[in-house]
């Protein structure tokens, strides 16, 4: 009996140790395990989130990028209207100003040869009473000579 008593002993004493184990540190090392495994789950779970919220991120940048470069275009091209309207007005504005200095030109030339004309009237009118004065001096005929005088007269 002794082989089969230290076999039944051992038997015993590896159950004791076996519930022991089961009863006082399996509880302990599952529950390490599974915080372990739980942790590890937490960590893929928030690597996860992360790298939604990183290409999230890089969507929000290209979509924000690109908004931008759309509202630099818009201001170039307002900047390129309001360059093409200044331009506009200016040549407006010098147009303007050159039909004015023309008119003004024009209208100094027209009183100067008014005043030519005049004075030339004058002369001619001199001159034709001078005429006057020797074609009265040969010829009495005062009829014919203010008839000549008065044709002179109504051409100036």
């Amino acid at each position: 009996m002794s082989i089969n008593a230290t076999l039944l002993g051992q038997t015993i004493a590896f159950i004791i140790f076996v519930w022991c184990c089961m009863k006082f540190v399996w509880p302990p090392l599952m529950a390490a395990i599974e915080a372990r495994q739980k942790k590890i789950a937490d960590g893929l779970s928030s690597a996860e989130r992360a790298k939604k919220d990183l290409d999230l991120a890089k969507a929000n940048a290209t979509d924000q990028l690109k908004e931008a470069k759309l509202q630099a275009a818009e201001i170039i091209e307002q900047a390129n209207k309001r360059k093409a309207q200044i331009i506009d007005d200016a040549a407006v504005g010098a147009q303007t100003e050159r039909e004015k200095i023309l008119a003004q030109g024009r209208a100094e030339l027209e009183a100067e040869r008014h005043r030519a004309k005049e004075e030339l009237r004058k002369q001619v009118a001199a001159l034709a009473i001078a005429g006057a004065e020797k074609i009265l001096a040969r010829h009495i005929d005062q009829a014919a000579n203010s008839d000549i005088v008065d044709k002179l007269v109504a051409e100036l």
